[in-house]
């Protein structure tokens, strides 16, 4: 009976002991990063390989700056034709030039152009997404290599035609953390004269 006792209480232990990691709170500095890192946690949604979920602890960002955050001025572009976007794994995606961003950021005018996915478009779900890929002087050091993506919203739009760029909420394409993703591949015409030290890092595996 004694012997049952202790494997019993050993048995419950370790259920607490588990249930205990499971509620281990997600680290982040911001809103943002803590959902970042609870996707990337998630089994069921996270891009990692199995090798890289099992010590997963959560992502690496630039400090959170406050100087990355700027207002875009909007000039939409609503007869651009959509044209194949050439993606890492050799294929190609239907997107549209939405519309041109021009901004001011550590003193240098930037001018990006802001798209917009077929696909997505003809989906409920995904009606309001805007996509705004870029590359800046930390790639393939500090940063991924092929660059970063920005989503942005039409319903953040405001009447003025200006919208808030947060370069803090940045992310990488998933074929930074897996090769079995494919991704739009950044147009040149959006690389940034800059370091942008603000965002997600490289991914370390």
């Amino acid at each position: 009976m004694m012997v049952k006792n202790v494997i019993f209480f050993l048995f419950a232990a370790l259920i607490v002991s588990c249930n205990s990691l499971d509620k281990r709170p997600l680290v982040g500095e911001t809103d943002y990063q803590r959902q970042q890192n609870a996707q990337f946690k998630d089994a069921s949604k996270s891009p990692l390989k199995k090798k890289d979920l099992k010590g997963f602890k959560g992502l690496d960002f630039f400090p959170v700056d406050s100087s990355f955050i700027v207002t875009a001025k909007l000039t939409r572009t609503p007869d651009s034709p959509f044209f194949k976007l050439p993606r890492t794994g050799g294929d190609k995606a239907d997107y549209r030039q939405y519309g041109l961003l021009t901004f001011t950021l550590k003193g240098k005018e930037f001018l990006l152009s802001l798209y917009q996915n077929l696909e997505e478009m003809n989906d409920p779900k995904f009606q309001d997404y805007l996509f705004l890929p870029f590359t800046d002087h930390t790639c393939g050091e500090t940063s991924y290599g092929g660059g970063r993506y920005m989503n942005l919203f039409e319903s953040r739009i405001q009447e003025d035609e200006t919208i808030v760029l947060n370069f803090n909420n940045t992310y990488n394409p998933y074929c930074a953390y897996n090769d079995r993703y494919t991704c739009p591949i950044v147009p040149r015409k959006n690389h940034m004269d800059i370091a942008i030290t603000a965002g997600i890092k490289n991914f370390k595996k």
